[in-house]
Formats: structure tokens, sequence, C-alpha cells
């Protein structure tokens, strides 16, 4: 029998009959300082075990090879209890580049040991152009890729990533930690050579995934590097494989590991660095053996490299001129809110969509970190291109001199062709929408909800009365306002805002808003006042009280109107039965009271009748006593009934429109005066 025939053998009698035996024993727990100890690993490919107990997976002297190497008993989890899904784990690596080095490697967890069909390269040994992304794979692996691959959306070739069936990352990250001593986020360099520690935690309850980094220098971090909310139930067996994988590609590595601690179930034992091996010091007389073939392969495809230099060369400067940044000469007033488009590319990873935390009509709004690790919101959106682009900018600029401690601050602007980008203090809370009517787990009672209310208030009266001109926010909604980090409420979102001199009248015809929050002379003329931004607050005021929409849908038909609702709880003298039942009552009554009957008086269909937002203050400090009767009003109007119009007194209750002398509904009314 010739020797690859006695070898084959015994390969089939250990993965079929060793393995599956070995795997009853439930090893859940263990811990590696050397890897020449039992039980010792399954390894494929040009994965070794050197003279120290050091765990070589690839070396830099072959390219475009892989090498794994696995526990060799299954890891039992149970996918039934998400809660028994945790685990935890934590292993020293080294990745060691030669002259020139390339691709990288990965802890798996796998249901198979058997990756022979997988591909080296950039697949790092686990998938290959077939098989990635298929649910069938059942395969967790976070990667520590040295190679930037932009087909698999990469953006770093220094980075850590968690993948799910599929090399094309959930998430990732640049190689980095964030210090416990000043909390600054610090690069690590993976192919230097030098001994990371990474550690990798699962918690089944939360279903959340940490992965942290840091030098072997340093204690473990606080603070994790990714952060993902996965359902580990969804993708595992009962039974898995635990263990790593890496490859080399055209260029190569040494990939090690120096040590392998392991827990299901609980916190993974700490390993103790001095008894892990050394790794061994590269000779300069190797390095030259490997420099001499590479240079011929490298001076072989030069030209190859330098058309592609060329092309890449045109493209960019394509680019650049068909995307870069619009200057004119009457900007330079305006420069210190300028931002530059690279550093706003840069705080917010590219625009990517893992920082996205809001959607709106105008586009998306995202999260960033400036490089003096301020934290940004930028709203990206097209622009109005009937709006003279002049007008547009100076009036956002006009708005960023906006100074109240109860609206969102508006910090600059970035314009590039056909797009506009603006920048706003971030708001860590998010929005007030969201925790009134998505049920998160942060929750308002009412004293929360009162100072939000009065600080909405008094920003909308520095914009009516008391800046220098006067700012109509045109779309006042929970949507809208912002919780700073002591869940004070900050109005923000003045993209339909717009401004004119105190004594003049706004002249626009362009009805815009939200539906539930626009008056009802704003949609029959068109015409935006102080008074239809009162009557949206008005709206604001109960939806906050309430708990609910403006307009919710009851049954396949019926529509509830908020303001009718309250109105209707008015008049049958319990308008306290309107508050929100997640209060459970635990309120000042006095305090709910007015603010429910302030807000029917704001959201008065006849803007006569509406109070100022000076007025508002002063009824919700105390100032001024609220009259305590139904919000009804008397108008004259035009009345049409057979063709012939008539003027008669038409009498407004809640959003209905009702004769005074006959106490019938009018469908029509066109309101002349009070």
């Amino acid at each position: 029998m010739s020797a690859s025939l006695i070898s084959l053998y015994f390969w089939i009698v250990f993965n079929v009959l060793f393995i599956p035996f070995a795997s009853t024993e439930d090893e859940n727990q263990f811990i590696y300082h050397n890897f020449n100890v039992e039980p010792r690993l399954y390894r494929q490919g040009e994965a070794s075990i050197r003279n120290n107990g050091l765990l070589q997976l690839t070396s830099s002297d072959r390219k475009l090879v892989k090498g794994n190497a696995f526990y060799p008993f299954l890891i039992k989890f149970n996918t039934s209890s998400s809660r028994s899904l945790s685990f935890s784990t934590t292993s020293v690596f080294a990745i060691v580049g030669g002259v020139f080095d390339g691709s990288g490697m990965a802890f798996v967890i796998s249901p198979s040991t058997d990756f022979s069909e997988a591909v080296a390269g950039s697949y790092l040994g686990i998938f290959n152009i077939s098989n990635n992304g298929l649910a069938t794979n059942h395969i967790l692996a976070i990667e520590l890729d040295t190679v930037q691959t932009p087909e698999f959306k990469e953006t770093d070739g220094n980075h850590v990533g968690i993948d799910v069936n599929s090399i094309i990352s959930r998430v990732s990250a640049p190689a980095a930690y964030f210090s416990d001593i000043d909390g600054k986020f610090k690069r690590l360099f993976l192919k230097s050579g030098n001994p990371i520690q990474i550690w990798i935690d699962y918690d089944g309850a939360e279903k959340l995934l940490n992965v942290t980094l840091a030098p072997i220098t340093i204690p473990r971090p606080k603070r994790p590097l990714l952060s993902a909310s996965l359902d580990l139930s969804q993708i595992l067996l009962n039974s898995m494989r635990v263990g790593f994988s890496a490859s080399t590609g055209i260029l190569a590595s040494d990939h090690y590991i120096l040590g392998w601690s392991f827990n299901k179930g609980g916190r993974a034992e700490s390993l103790n660095i001095s008894r892990l091996p050394s790794i061994p010091v590269r000779s300069p007389p190797a390095a030259k053996a490997i420099l001499e073939p590479r240079l011929i392969i490298i001076v072989s495809i030069l030209p190859v490299i330098v058309v592609l230099i060329t092309i890449l060369a045109v493209v960019y400067f394509v680019k650049r001129k068909k995307y870069g940044e619009i200057y004119e000469d009457w900007e330079r007033e305006y420069g210190p809110q300028r931002f530059l488009y690279k550093n706003l590319y840069k705080a917010t990873k590219g625009f990517k969509d893992e920082e996205v935390i809001g959607n709106g009509g105008f586009g998306k709004v995202y999260r960033g970190v400036l490089s003096s690790n301020e934290q940004i919101a930028v709203k990206k959106f097209s622009h109005d291109s009937k709006q003279g682009m002049k007008e547009f900018v100076a009036e956002v600029v006009s708005m960023g001199r906006l100074r109240h401690r109860n609206l969102v601050k508006l910090r600059g602007y970035c314009r590039r062709k056909g797009e506009f980008l603006l920048v706003y203090d971030y708001m860590p809370n998010g929005s007030l929408d969201k925790i009134l009517h998505r049920r998160t787990k942060l929750s308002l009672n009412w004293f929360q909800r009162f100072r939000i209310i009065r600080g909405v208030a008094s920003g909308l009266l520095y914009l009516h009365e008391d800046w220098e001109q006067v700012v109509l926010h045109r779309d006042i909604k929970p949507a809208n306002v912002l919780l700073d980090n002591d869940l004070n409420g900050k109005l923000g979102d003045f993209g339909l805002a717009r401004l004119y001199d105190h004594g003049s009248t706004l002249q626009t015809t362009k009805l815009v808003g939200t539906f539930g929050y626009i008056a009802p002379e704003l949609v029959r003329n068109g015409k935006a006042s102080t008074s239809t931004d009162v009557y949206a607050f008005g709206v604001f005021m109960l939806e906050v009280a309430c708990g609910r929409r403006p307009i919710e849908q009851e049954g396949l038909t019926e529509a509830v109107n908020l303001v009718d609702w309250v109105t209707g709880c008015w008049k049958r003298v319990a308008i306290l039965e309107s508050s929100d039942p997640r209060l459970e009552g635990l309120y000042a009554e006095e305090q709910m009271e007015l603010v429910l009957k302030l807000g029917l008086f704001c959201s008065h269909p006849n803007p006569a009748a509406r109070p100022s937002m000076r007025q508002v203050m002063q009824y919700l400090d105390g100032e001024v006593t609220l009259p305590d009767i139904p919000p009804e009003g008397v108008v004259t109007g035009l009345f049409s009934e057979n063709n012939e119009a008539s003027e008669i007194e038409i009498l407004f209750t809640g959003n209905s429109y009702t004769s005074a002398h006959t106490r019938s509904t009018i469908d029509s009314v066109l309101v002349v005066g009070r």
C-alpha cells in the first residue's frame, strides 16, 4: 500500500471514528498557555505547532495557502434558549509580515472542520465564491484582516469585522482600542508582529456580541471596539466547532496563536501572559531569499500597475470635478460655518448605513465624530433647486446664529453639487417621538414631559418674538424635538423654517408641514404665520400629555382626531381621562389639566382665538390663569347654499364648523373675520 493511501486511511479513521466519539466528552471550557498539551488541536492545511508550543496557522514562505486549527471536541449550544448561547473566549495572536505581506486570520465557530472547499486569500480559508453569504453555512467569524478588498465593502486594510455566513462583515472597525485612562481611540497595527489580545463575548440574554482588542501590555479595556446585536439561535446549531483559520494570498504573512481560553456559559479564564510561548525572529538571510523572487514578480507586473494607476488617477480627477465641493466668492463671508466634505465623510465613516440615526423626507441623518472627539449629527439631503442657492445658504447661516438652550444648535453646512449637508449638535437620547410611540426602554415621567413642553415653548417664543427676525419653524412635532443627556427637549430640524422681519408678513402659498399638525387656515390659503406654529405646538402638547398621535386609526374605517377627542373629554368634565395611561395617574392634576386645556386653545381652528407664545409661557408659568371654558368661538363666515353666498355666524368646536343659529354642520366655510 502506498504512503499516500496509508495517510488517507488514517485521516478517515481520525475524522469518522475518533473525533465523533471524543466529542461526547462535552468539553465546554478550556485554556491553552501553549499547544503542546492535551487535548491536541485538530489541524488542517498549513497549521502546525512549533517546539515551544506556538500554534502557527500560515507561513510567509508560502503563498495562496490556508491553515486552520480547531478544538477537537464539539461545543454544545442549546439553540432553543437564547440565554444558553452565551460564550466567552480570549486569545493572544500575532501577525508577522515578511518583506511583503497580506491576508489575515479569524476566530471561527462552525458546524464542521471541513474547509477543503474554502479559498485562501481574501476568503481567509473559510468561504468560497459559491457559498459566500449562504444561510446554510451556520458560521460566525471574527476576522482580523490586513488587506483591503473593495469588492467585500472593506474601507480599511487593517480592520476587525464580525462576519455571519459571509466574508462581508456585518459591522467592522479599524483595529484599535479605547483607552481607559483618557478614553481616546488608539490604533493597533495588526501585522506589526507584536502580540495582541482579543476578547470575544456573547450575551445570550441581551443577544449582544462584543469584540475588544488591546496590546498584551495593558489590562482589558472597559469599552469594546465592536458591538453587534445578533440572535445566534438563528445562526448556530446545537453542536459546533471552535477554532481559528488564516490564509495567505499573492502576498503572505506568518499567523500565530500564542494562547487561547474558552468558556461556554461564563467568562473565559484569563491568560497568564508570562506563560505564553515567544514568537520566532525572522533572520535577514531568509528575508532576502523571499525578496528576490518577489522582486521578479513585481518587475514583471510593473507595466500593468502603471496602467492601473493612470486609470485610477483619471477616474479620481473626473469624480473630483463632478462631485467636488462648490465654492463661490460670495460664500467667503460665511467661511467659519462651512465644513470640509472630507472631514464630514471621515466623521461619519463614509456615510455608512450603520451610522444612520434618522430618516426624513429630505434624506438621512448620520451620527459622526470629529477629529476633536466632538459628536455631531449630519443631515444630508438634496436642496430645492427652485430656491436661489445664495438665499438658501444665507438663510442657513442666519439660523446658525440662533442661540437658545432649547434649540438644537446648527453648527454649519457643507455644499456639493446637487446636495447639502447640515451639521448639528448630536442629541444622544434621540427624538421624543421614539420614546412616546415606539415602546423604547427609556420612558418619561410627567415632570420630564412638562419640562420638555415648557422648554419647546420657550424656544418658540425666542423664534417668534425675541430674536432679531421672526422665525417660523413650520414643522413642530415630537419627531423634531430631540433630547439631550439630561432629557431636556430641544427643537430641531429647521429644514422647512422661514425668516422674515418683525412687522412684515411672510409671503408664501406653498403648503408644507406634517399631516395632523397643519392649521386649518394654512390648508385654505397656504400662508404660514406664528399662529400656525402655535396650532402645531397645541397638537404637540396634547400628544405629549396623552401619548397618542394626532390622528389614530380605530378599526378599519374610523380615524380619531386627538383634538376632538380631548375636547369631548373636557365637555364631559373628564378631561383628565385623556392623559397617557402609561403615567398611571402619577402627575400633578392641576398641571396636567392646564396642559390639556392650553393645548386645545393653541389648536383652536380659529387663529384669532389662539394665544401667542408669550401668553403660552405665562400660562405654563402660572402668571396668568387659563379660562375654564371649552375652546369654542364664534366667527363670521361666508356660507354657500344653492350657489348663493350668505354671511352667517359660524361656531367652531374642536375642528368642526357649525351654524351658530341652526347648530347644523357646515361642510365648507371661508373665514373672513371674528
